[in-house]
């Protein structure tokens, strides 16, 4: 007799199942489909959890459970094994159980380049089409989606907001609690506690959606140039899989890849763009500042090289929070120790560092004025009046991309709207370049639409 696995998540089932070892197949709904998690197709592998088919994450030992060699998934294992014995329980939803309602409860105003964008996602969910959503850091990419949204609850579909990251999973399910009152929301990542239960909005982590299948009619992605959406290649074809083959993906992203700017631009997709910010004020458009070997002058000598120390100098006069974003974890220490010579009131934070949330709320607070960081500090964190510098940002790790949303850190509050942005390099990399030619764009384009006070 055929037993589920019990490592398995009830989201696999699109609906709550209190499974167990001892549940069998019979005791599955009829709702639900039951597959094969790791299937071979002639010569190789497939996960149908994670869609790997990369033959390097496969392995094959002798397995207790089903008493015969048995291959599983390397990709996905964190998230509970899935064998060739496992049977993965997975269910497509029934429009007729969902609610015709919006429960839409917003008051706030739209922009005029806000409501153009909410327009055209409306058109793309009524119409069941994709649409790449570019729009500038700041320019308030959640309350463009509320009207789209709603438009598919009153037709009775299931909605998935999906993000890579967790702290704006819970971020956005603060907002859209706030913002729809009535429905009942699923707020998915790693830990969570919370399971789904057929509810018609869900926002989640990008790894979460392993759990559905042709569950979601509109499928809005945030962040698609972020790790690790942009890297592993198979959570694409997760999110695919998790929406409806009738239905609508939308794409959100303030820095889309060189291919998607191209396509969007020349319309070859479908595609609205908000070059502007709320407060109607342009992007701050980085300097580019050459500053020589600066590892060298601040390794050996313990000392800020002189166009950064009098760079930071100058801001903390008047006082203002300074982001100084670099290219490593190891460089953290020393870095942080030569700014000191410019004021004690400086911390560094990194991916590894346990305290970086208590850092990042002293830096708020104006307890810290100085926050070296590493580029895991690119993106969701905005802090008023803020002044943004770069060191190495000619460096690898510093992406079209990743400059782009670092700069968009500045000038964000409609009371602070000038922040300055300065790239210090050793050598003009085609990264900056791309990146500040993307700012100048946006700005000209924001000016050609009106979006933007005169100059």
């Amino acid at each position: 007799m055929d037993l589920i696995d019990p490592s398995m998540s009830v989201q696999y089932i699109g609906r709550k199942l209190a499974l167990n070892p001892s549940i069998t197949l019979q005791e599955i709904p009829s709702t639900s489909k039951i597959i094969q998690a790791v299937q071979k197709i002639k010569s190789s592998f497939k996960c149908f959890r994670c869609g790997n088919q990369d033959q390097h994450f496969f392995a094959t030992h002798f397995c207790g459970r089903c008493v015969s060699k048995c291959t599983y998934c390397r990709k996905c294992i964190v998230m509970g094994k899935m064998t060739t014995c496992t049977k993965l329980v997975i269910n497509e939803v029934d429009m007729k159980n969902a609610s015709l309602t919006s429960g839409l409860d917003w008051d706030g105003r739209l922009s005029p380049q806000q409501e153009e964008a909410s327009i055209k996602v409306g058109e793309a969910v009524k119409e069941n089409n994709d649409l790449l959503l570019w729009a500038v850091c700041g320019a308030g990419k959640t309350e463009m989606l509320f009207f789209g949204i709603e438009t598919a609850l009153q037709q009775g579909k299931y909605v998935c907001i999906t993000t890579p990251r967790v702290d704006v999973v819970l971020e956005l399910g603060n907002r859209f609690r706030k913002s729809f009152p009535k429905i009942p929301i699923a707020v998915l990542y790693g830990g969570s506690e919370e399971k789904w239960e057929g509810h018609q909005i869900t926002i989640c982590t990008v790894h979460q959606l392993m759990y559905f299948r042709r569950t979601f009619h509109l499928l809005i992605i945030d962040e698609i140039d972020a790790f690790p959406y942009n890297i592993e290649t198979h959570l694409q074809w997760v999110a695919n899989e998790a929406r409806t083959q009738i239905g609508s993906t939308i794409q959100l992203t303030a820095t889309p890849s060189t291919n998607q700017q191209r396509l969007a631009l020349n319309g070859k997709i479908k595609s609205v763009m908000v070059p502007a910010r709320y407060h109607r004020k342009p992007l701050p458009v980085p300097t580019l500042k050459w500053i020589g070997n600066w590892r060298k002058s601040i390794q050996k000598a313990n000392k800020l090289p002189n166009e950064l120390k009098k760079w930071l100098q100058h801001y903390i006069k008047l006082n203002y929070p300074i982001f100084l974003f670099i290219p490593t974890i190891k460089e953290c220490t020393y870095i942080e120790e030569a700014v000191k010579e410019v004021t004690v009131k400086t911390a560094s934070v990194h991916s590894q560092d346990p305290f970086r949330h208590e850092k990042v709320s002293a830096f708020r607070n104006g307890e810290i004025q100085v926050l070296i960081t590493t580029t895991i500090l690119e993106r969701g964190v905005t802090i008023t009046n803020s002044q943004i510098a770069v060191l190495g940002a000619d460096e690898e790790i510093f992406t079209e991309s990743a400059l782009v949303q670092i700069a968009g850190r500045a000038g964000r509050h409609v009371d602070y709207p000038n922040g300055d942005v300065i790239f210090f390099h050793s050598g003009i990399s085609e990264e900056m370049v791309r990146a500040k030619k993307q700012i100048v764009r946006m700005n000209k384009l924001g000016y050609e639409k009106g979006w933007l006070d005169n100059k």
